[in-house]
């Protein structure tokens, strides 16, 4: 009887706080617990780098994995939600610093934004793949080559 009065409330609290937080909430702080949360790319997509390409979201989306998996240059995906359209990926196999990349497909354009807490993060992976891109919808055009520090203000 001692113990009920005391177990009682921590149960109660338990489940306040499961209804309270509700349960997007746990499930992202289940990820975090993982290592593998997506949130901190999401914060961070207001200072997204972005550029719109004349591909469909598939083409795109294949394109990019394609070029975070370059031999020369693997990034490691450690998630892809096809409901968000993002991929996150690590900037590196040994530098776990996280980099989101989102896709918005309108009009037959895909706009691709590349999220990271990291500013040299986000300019490295967005100069990758956005002149990786910009090779499919135009190429040998040096123009559609983009030097990612120019757009940190997008």
């Amino acid at each position: 009887m001692k113990y009920r009065n005391q177990i009682l409330p921590v149960v109660i609290y338990c489940l306040i706080s499961v209804v309270g937080l509700g349960c997007a909430r746990i499930k992202e702080m289940g990820k975090g617990f993982a290592g593998v949360s997506t949130q901190v790319l999401e914060d961070n997509r207001k200072d997204a780098l972005k550029k719109s390409f004349a591909l469909d979201y598939d083409r795109c989306y294949s394109k990019v994995k394609e070029i975070l998996n370059q031999k020369d240059k693997e990034s490691y995906i450690y998630a892809q939600d096809a409901e968000e359209r993002l991929i996150a990926t690590y900037f590196s196999l040994d530098d776990t610093t996280p980099v989101g990349i989102f896709f918005t497909e309108s009009g037959g354009e895909t706009l691709v934004e590349v999220s990271s807490p990291s500013t040299y993060a986000k300019e490295e992976i967005a100069s990758r793949i956005f002149s990786g891109l910009s090779g499919l919808t135009n190429p040998g055009s040096k123009e559609n080559m983009i030097n990612a520090k120019e757009k940190t203000s997008n």
